[in-house]
């Protein structure tokens, strides 16, 4: 490793390298693979191509959501090998940088009329400090078009809408319905106190006979008052009806 290292020109001494041996042992890797990686640059995909996402998801702006997939070309950065972040890593966070590069765009056509901005908007994050790698590129390899969330979720947002409206309507007509019962209550009850009120009639006239404030001609006077009403009353109602006839 270490004679490769010098025909590299990669300044690994001796030290160094058991350092990298004993950090990477009962690993998968060590420290030929590293310097190899230092030399023949790595191509990770993100997200892995071994994973169960096919694509990173992101919403833009209008709401269009874009499927992309990116490759990222790496070497090993051997000043940080040891105790350095792994492949992982960095696949996170060029995962996040695409989704907040693609969330700050104003539509999907912007996306997939300059793809590169993306790659240059998450390289210039510096996403590889702390991390055993040096990105050396980050390119977009696919971008799609999803789905419409925006619309979706205002189709959504204007269904519960019309449900809120629907139950404040049934509110009312209940409200208005109680009302209208009350109403026909209080009816009842005011007729119920005008029948009461007349039945008192004959009660305050029997105690004028008695108390002598009441003759027998004033008696026969209001019963011929009151049927003079009510034959006035019963001809009206008549005229009235033949009209409606005619």
């Amino acid at each position: 490793a270490i004679i490769n290292a010098q025909k590299a020109n990669i300044d690994l001494t001796f030290d160094h390298a058991c350092a990298i041996d004993l950090a990477t042992k009962g690993t998968s890797k060590n420290v030929v693979e590293a310097v190899h990686t230092s030399v023949n640059p790595q191509v990770i995909d993100c997200p892995p191509a071994e994973g169960s996402k096919r694509s990173i998801d992101a919403v833009a702006k209008d709401g269009i959501v874009i499927k992309a997939r990116g490759r990222v070309t790496v070497r090993t950065n051997l000043a940080s090998f040891v105790g350095g972040a792994t492949e992982d890593t960095i696949v996170a966070r060029v995962g996040e940088g695409i989704v907040s590069s693609i969330g700050s765009e104003q539509s999907y056509k912007d996306v997939l009329e300059n793809p590169d901005r993306i790659s240059k908007n998450v390289l210039a994050k510096g996403l590889d400090s702390n991390t055993a790698f040096e990105i050396l590129s980050i390119d977009i390899a696919d971008v799609d078009v999803g789905e419409n969330v925006g619309a979706k979720l205002q189709a959504e947002q204007a269904e519960s809408n019309k449900l809120v409206a629907q139950a404040q309507a049934e509110v009312r007509r209940a409200a208005a319905v109680a009302s209208e019962q009350e109403m026909v209550a209080r009816v009842e009850e005011m007729k119920a106190k005008v029948v009461e009120a007349e039945a008192q009639v004959p009660l305050a006239m029997a105690e004028a006979f008695r108390d002598g404030n009441l003759g027998i001609m004033d008696y026969y006077r209001m019963k011929n008052l009151a049927a003079d009403t009510d034959m006035r009353s019963k001809i009206a109602g008549g005229d009235e009806s033949s009209k409606d006839d005619q």
